[in-house]
């Protein structure tokens, strides 16, 4: 089964007529027909049911759709990627991140290392469930990570990059911004919203308030939970620094706490390409020279 097939077998599910299908696809129904009997033979099941009014999807084919989109998705990034690759690289470096706020230096660090070495392409990839994952499974060169959650990783490298600080996320009115240091005490009264996927060390530093400030809390599932219910006035968060994406709809401000949370990225032990360290030392670099996080 080839990628015309694969488009033909996706546009006829979508329009469950053979006329209007080859129309959309710019080939004729005989054409549409013969693709889609060839590969029904090829995998030993009928996807369609055809009819005088058009077609169906029979149950193994709409399961057999239904996982074709996914890899037709994925098939068709994949396509661009290497379009993308072939007309200018040689090589590629690809870093795994939960939310492109995660390293705030990277932009600046792929413009200036694009300039040292034009032939090499860094590829960033954005996922908050699958990135590490994807690293581990050597799908990506570098990873993304706090620094507690990959301590028990075997043949991997640490490459610290910063300690992030804890901030208080409130709405921009709040009254809370026009101090210069958030205090613990300035949270009586307040609805702390806990949880939502915290690592131990800021669940530490929230079950602190909540037991010595006695502030009202609200457990929340995710950081997007949690981030909506403070756009909501429903409360205020404590969050890392590297989590702060710069737009502006929040008040980061800065929480009197010696809590840090050490952040690195991680390549893999038998990974010693010149043109990967080089990138992290530039990395590295930008953080060293700039510690509070200001270009």
């Amino acid at each position: 089964m080839n990628s015309k097939q694969i488009d033909c077998i996706l546009e006829l599910a979508q329009c469950l007529n053979f006329n209007r299908a080859a129309e959309n696809l710019f080939i004729s129904q005989p054409t549409l027909t013969y693709q889609i009997k060839n590969v029904e033979e090829e995998i030993g099941f009928r996807i369609f049911e055809r009819s005088g009014k058009g077609a169906a999807l029979t149950p193994a084919g709409s399961q057999f759709v239904s996982s074709l989109r996914s890899i037709h998705g994925q098939l068709q990034a994949a396509i661009e990627q290497g379009q993308n690759f072939s007309a200018k690289y040689a090589e590629s470096i690809r870093i795994a991140l939960p939310i492109r706020s995660s390293i705030y230096f990277l932009p600046h660090a792929i413009d200036e290392f694009s300039r040292l070495h034009p032939a090499v392409s860094i590829v960033p990839s954005f996922d908050w469930q699958d990135g590490q994952e994807s690293f581990l499974r050597g799908e990506q060169d570098l990873t993304f990570a706090m620094e507690h959650t990959m301590k028990r990783v075997p043949d991997v490298i640490c490459h610290h990059l910063f300690d992030s600080r804890i901030y208080l996320i409130t709405g921009r009115s709040d009254s809370l911004t026009k101090k210069p240091l958030v205090t613990p005490s300035d949270l009586k009264g307040r609805t702390l919203m806990v949880g939502g996927g915290s690592p131990p060390v800021l669940r530490a530093l929230q079950q602190r308030m909540i037991q010595e400030v006695h502030v009202d809390y609200f457990n929340s599932p995710d950081h997007d939970t949690t981030f909506t219910n403070v756009a909501a006035h429903r409360g205020v968060c404590l969050a890392p620094g590297f989590l702060n994406d710069h737009n502006g709809e929040f008040a980061w401000l800065d929480f009197a706490s010696d809590v840090v949370i050490p952040c690195a990225v991680y390549s893999h032990k038998n990974d010693r390409r010149e043109s990967l360290h080089a990138f992290i030392g530039l990395l590295q670099q930008f953080y060293r020279d700039r510690p509070d996080f200001k270009v």
